[in-house]
């Protein structure tokens, strides 16, 4: 599983502005995803920041300005505007920018470098400046809690989608009261697979509940087993029975919100695990922030090429019926 953090995005742009050419008057991030690579780029270069449709509109957010629509328009007369998507594989967002830019704004036309920090193999040919080849299985900091690959993965519930009970886990009223009032963190783009959680199975009605009211969509929740909280502490085997779980549906992904039960899952299972209170993808073997290069790669590709195939043909099967 590649994983590029905020912060290591941000490293990886501030190297690249040194290698733009200079005739760039402007940066343009394809919502969403693109929009904040185009906004720390647009700080690093120190050029005038917008969207899609505010290049059609011709307005601008200028260094130390509001966004403004009077003035020179970049990319207008002399110069040429680089437009940014996060992240390029088949590059369908790339190709409707480019067909609605050319369509409402065609004075533009010739004067449009596309870009991306992060590219598949088969998406360099798409732009015409990059950073990094990073391949398919991947996740962004910024768009794991929306990925359609969700279906896929195991999450937790506690840490990820609500915060940790803390002290109300007293099993008792105070719990009752979490249960139900907790505020929700995230709520996923697309359907989880599996919700795999270390709340009793007796508390599973509160929990659907929750789940509901808040638009959280899944297939399976796993709960403990434990009839006591008591119970469930003695056998304190929160990260192995997530491992277990994990192994057991083929999950290509789990996301963690403890770092210490996120390591135990990753050595487990061996497999990557998200987590979202490091904000790192822990590797089984490897010290948190370390990239898996080479050989540690392929079971991981493997899989995601199997998880591929898998959808095309059910979707092959739908289309069909």
């Amino acid at each position: 599983m590649f994983y590029r953090s905020v912060n290591q995005l941000n490293r990886d742009l501030a190297r690249w502005s040194h290698t733009f050419p200079s005739d760039i008057v402007g940066v343009v991030g394809i919502p969403r995803s693109g929009m904040l690579p185009a906004t720390l780029l647009a700080l690093h270069l120190h050029l005038p920041l917008a969207d899609l449709e505010s290049l059609i509109q011709g307005r601008w957010y200028k260094p130390g300005e509001r966004m403004s629509g009077g003035g020179s328009r970049p990319g207008t007369e002399a110069g040429r505007v680089l437009v940014l998507d996060d992240s390029v594989n088949k590059g369908g967002a790339l190709k409707a920018a480019r067909e609605r830019i050319l369509s409402m704004a065609p004075h533009l036309d010739g004067r449009i470098i596309w870009a991306s920090p992060y590219v598949t193999g088969s998406g360099k040919a798409l732009v015409d400046l990059y950073y990094e080849v990073v391949p398919q299985p991947r996740v962004f900091q910024w768009n794991v809690l929306h990925h359609s690959g969700l279906v896929d993965a195991c999450m937790d519930i506690d840490g990820v989608l609500c915060p940790d009970p803390g002290a109300d886990d007293d099993d008792g009223q105070r719990y009752a009261a979490f249960l139900d009032g907790a505020p929700c963190l995230h709520v996923p783009a697309s359907e989880v697979g599996w919700l795999v959680t270390s709340r009793l199975e007796r508390y599973r009605p509160q929990t659907e509940e929750w789940l509901r009211r808040h638009g959280i969509r899944y297939r399976q929740l796993l709960m403990h087993p434990a009839h006591t909280r008591a119970q469930r502490l003695a056998e304190d085997n929160h990260g192995e029975r997530k491992a277990e779980h994990y192994k057991r549906t083929g999950a290509w992904l789990f996301i963690e919100s403890d770092i210490r039960q996120a390591r135990t899952i990753a050595d487990i299972a061996k497999r990557p695990v998200y987590c979202t209170d490091a904000h790192e993808m822990i590797y089984p073997g490897m010290s948190v922030g370390t990239r898996p290069l080479g050989a540690r790669t392929l079971s991981w590709r493997a899989r995601e090429g199997a998880r591929q195939s898998r959808k095309r043909i059910q979707y092959l099967l739908r289309k069909r019926k």
